[in-house]
């Protein structure tokens, strides 16, 4: 936890509700252990769609579908969804939800491992959502950079591995140290890139917003 509890839930308290469809498939992931997005994370991620108005957004990692169904309700009808997966176990159930809650003809599902994935695709996106292994982003780099639209926002989660990043690199468990390194590279690649603005945001674990310039 990066941010005071007491704080994170009052400011929680003001967020909007969302379908009751989902809304439920949020209490499915909370009551199996489904990591999704924070509450803190989605209202920002609400905030961010309605300056941005995207028209075609590129996520990197599905889960169960959660994140992309918010997306694609808090979206107009004719913005599409590209969405990345390669956990098998959790494709079957991203694919029911994009159906139970409508939105099957807006998100596509693409299977596979991401770093083949995203040397492959070619359309540009105005809006991309990084939230897969966190040891990848830095990897994930250099093709989300040629797939982000010039004024496009690249939004990436969890950044601060439960405050790890913070620490000296000898504090950090010694399984955990190469994700460590990376995330610490890939935040400064964010940081200093000719190509970028980045604001990094105590917000949930912690998040970068980059606009390309």
């Amino acid at each position: 936890m990066i941010v005071d509890e007491r704080m994170r839930a009052f400011i929680n308290s003001f967020a909007t509700p969302d379908s009751p469809e989902l809304a439920e498939l949020e209490r499915y992931s909370l009551e199996t252990n489904v990591p999704i997005i924070r509450k803190e994370m989605q209202t920002f991620i609400k905030f961010l769609l309605a300056v941005k108005e995207p028209k075609n957004i590129l996520e990197v990692g599905t889960a169960i579908g959660f994140s992309a169904c918010l997306m694609a309700e808090n979206t107009p009808t004719e913005t599409t969804i590209t969405t990345i997966e390669k956990f098998e176990k959790r494709i079957p159930e991203a694919r029911e939800n994009f159906r139970k809650l409508g939105f099957s003809n807006r998100i596509t599902l693409i299977t596979g491992d991401a770093t083949l994935i995203l040397t492959q695709l070619m359309e540009p996106y105005d809006f991309i959502f990084m939230d897969a292994a966190k040891g990848q982003y830095i990897n994930f780099l250099p093709d989300v950079m040629r797939l982000l639209k010039p004024g496009g926002i690249l939004l990436s989660d969890n950044v601060m591995q439960e405050g790890d990043i913070l620490e000296s690199k000898f504090a950090v468990e010694r399984r955990n140290r190469t994700i460590y390194k990376r995330m610490r590279d890939y935040l400064y690649e964010l940081t200093h890139s000719d190509e970028l603005t980045t604001t990094i945001l105590p917000l949930g674990d912690g998040v970068t917003v980059s606009v390309k310039r």
